[in-house]
């Protein structure tokens, strides 16, 4: 039997995700899990594409958020909402799953707002893409990982097209 190749990761995305304060919902326990529940507001932000499926640029719409749910010390499970929107006018919505993890005084810091070499914190996502645009359907057929650095002000990302 012929073994399957291993996929290939294609780079796509490249985000600057603008941030504001985070809005601290403090700890819960639901059938989702324990954790201090955080909500940090999407500001804005910018976004190039780089991929055989087109290349654009575009922006972060204001009005998203990500939705944290920190685990002890050392973890966070992050979902981010929001809105893409390319300069030629069409849009894109994303949901993006994340782990982020690193020591306890690493995460305390970045819980403080202050900067972490992103060597030092294990960053990554899943994201989604879903749009009414026929030029941009290619991204809701194909699978993304991508991976991050969590500055005071933005979040930085790169995906990659899993190929």
């Amino acid at each position: 039997m012929n073994e399957l190749p291993p996929p290939d990761l294609r780079p796509c995305l490249r985000l600057d995700v603008e941030v504001g304060a985070p809005v601290e919902v403090g700890a819960s326990a639901s059938s989702f899990g324990y954790g201090h529940r955080r909500v940090i507001p999407i500001t804005g932000g910018r976004v190039q594409c780089e991929h055989v499926g087109g290349t654009w640029k575009g922006r972060v719409l204001p009005g998203g958020a990500d939705f944290q749910r920190i685990v002890g010390d050392r973890a966070a499970c992050l979902e981010a909402r929001y809105v893409i929107e390319t300069d030629a006018g069409d849009r894109i919505y994303v949901e993006n799953h994340a782990l982020r993890s690193g020591s306890a005084d690493d995460i305390g810091r970045l819980a403080r707002g202050e900067p972490v070499d992103p060597a030092r914190i294990y960053f990554r996502c899943i994201p989604r893409f879903e749009t009414a645009s026929p030029s941009l359907a290619w991204m809701m057929e194909r699978l993304f990982v991508g991976t991050g650095a969590r500055r005071p002000d933005r979040v930085e990302l790169r995906v990659f097209e899993v190929a």
